[in-house]
């Protein structure tokens, strides 16, 4: 994975409560098992006009040319609730996302963010709608997510910090997947395993 220290991108208004992962990517694009491809169908019913990926909905923020390049994503609470599919971590990363700013986050999807490499940043409700608010009056201009002082920083100066647990903050900040995670301890288990080999030769 790509390591997250300090993101300086522009970030998208989305001023939505319970943004759910149907919503996010709906059921019918669960099919294929890659993580590529997912991102033309992030929020698909939102942003095309009854389905048809022709007609863009021009209400939709993502839609709309200040925010088509968005690597920031700030919503109100409970992002990412209903069903457990990984997809909709991997729909916006695909689209280019790699930040999620709320108060609040399923747990599934929280987890599911952080094993992809994304950050869900856990707001206070105030700041959440304090950065909505400012980034719909300036729209295009970038947040700086600092994940080392676990800070963001916005347009007009505004820091506000926000909240994520040790363990995946090491992981992030180095690249690590839980693959990469384990071949940091490869000399320890090299080791063990030469140790077993001469103990439990059997083993």
């Amino acid at each position: 994975m790509k390591p997250f220290t300090l993101l300086k991108a522009v970030a998208a208004p989305l001023n939505r409560a319970n943004v759910d992962t149907d919503q996010i990517i709906p059921k019918q694009f669960l099919k294929a098992i890659h993580r590529t491809g997912f991102g033309r169908n992030l929020f698909f019913d939102w942003r095309y006009v009854d389905g048809d990926p022709e007609r863009p909905n021009p209400d939709f923020v993502l839609n709309q040319a200040p925010f088509r390049q968005a690597q920031v994503l700030v919503a109100l609470e409970n992002f990412g609730c209903g069903s457990s599919r990984e997809h909709a971590a991997w729909a916006l990363d695909d689209f280019g996302i790699r930040c999620v700013i709320a108060p609040s986050f399923s747990d599934i999807f929280y987890n599911n963010a952080l094993q992809n490499g994304m950050l869900p940043a856990r707001v206070s409700n105030e700041a959440a709608r304090a950065l909505i608010a400012e980034l719909e009056r300036n729209p295009g201009e970038a947040l700086a997510v600092d994940l080392e002082a676990k800070t963001i920083t916005s347009p007009s100066g505004m820091t506000v910090g926000f909240e994520i647990p040790e363990e995946p903050r090491h992981k992030l900040l180095h690249g690590l997947d839980a693959i990469g995670l384990t071949l940091t301890h490869d000399q320890e288990i090299s080791d063990f395993e030469r140790a077993m080999e001469g103990t439990r030769p059997w083993v």
